[in-house]
């Protein structure tokens, strides 16, 4: 079963390479897939989605513009590396080390960071959307609190609360992170959360002199002191319908 995989992902990339002015070397190419050895290899434009590179020894090579969509790099060496553009979307970059690479403007939506070291790595212009595991230190709180409120106006309420923990724990009195949270956890009916998560942010908000999320949180609180029952009154808005998708209210807390 792996010949022919191996065998394919050559041929493609090879055809790849003939339409291409610049791409990998093809022999450098052939030698990665084979291998997984490849130290300072020339890999530039390489086509290698679904490329199971877990282990991969890249440390060094230049991967500007490559295309390593949905590829396995789980544990690989990518020290050192040029991924100037590379396209990473949905990889899995567990445990790999990027230390000191240089990632300006590569696209690492939907990728799985667990563990991954970023150690004085270039991320100028780095897209990390939707991405799982993204370190703390590779990001401000502002950022996390950002791609929450993207999640959560998709209807993804989970990834949105992953995203607002991380900004909370890298900025502890983060009010409006808080207040996200909270109407996260409302969205899937946990109302405990997200009362507990209301009167932190009305706490928080209230001592940072901040009227507007002052008036937000107690709007909140009031409705998440309501009956059920009251909510879901034909006819009756909710503050639940006021909030939908994380939209505008929460953006208005974003510092840029």
């Amino acid at each position: 079963m792996k010949s022919p995989t191996l065998a394919t992902i050559i041929f493609i990339a090879t055809i790849s390479l003939s339409s291409t002015a610049q791409a990998a070397n093809s022999e450098h190419l052939r030698q990665l897939l084979a291998t997984k050895q490849c130290q300072n290899c020339d890999l530039t434009g390489a086509g290698l989605v679904l490329a199971d590179l877990s282990g991969a020894n890249l440390s060094g090579a230049n991967l500007t513009g490559a295309n390593l969509s949905r590829a396995n790099l789980t544990g690989a060496d990518l020290r050192g590396a040029n991924l100037a553009g590379a396209g990473l979307f949905g990889a899995n970059l567990t445990e790999a080390k990027f230390n000191g690479a240089n990632l300006a403007g590569a696209d690492l939506r939907n990728t799985y960071l667990g563990n991954a070291e970023f150690t004085k790595a270039y991320l100028q212009g780095v897209n990390f959307q939707g991405a799982i595991g993204i370190p703390l230190q590779i990001a401000t709180p502002e950022e996390f609190y950002a791609w929450g409120i993207a999640e959560g106006q998709k209807g993804n309420h989970q990834q949105a609360i992953s995203y607002f923990n991380q900004a909370i724990a890298a900025k502890p009195e983060y009010a409006g992170a808080y207040l996200a949270r909270g109407i996260a956890k409302y969205q899937l009916f946990d109302r405990q959360g997200a009362f507990e998560d209301a009167q932190i942010a009305d706490k928080l908000f209230t001592n940072q002199q901040n009227g507007t999320g002052t008036q937000t949180a107690q709007a909140f609180i009031k409705e998440l002191q309501t009956p059920y029952k009251e909510n879901v009154t034909t006819g009756k808005a909710s503050f639940f319908d006021f909030v939908s998708g994380l939209g505008s209210v929460l953006l208005q807390f974003l510092p840029f």
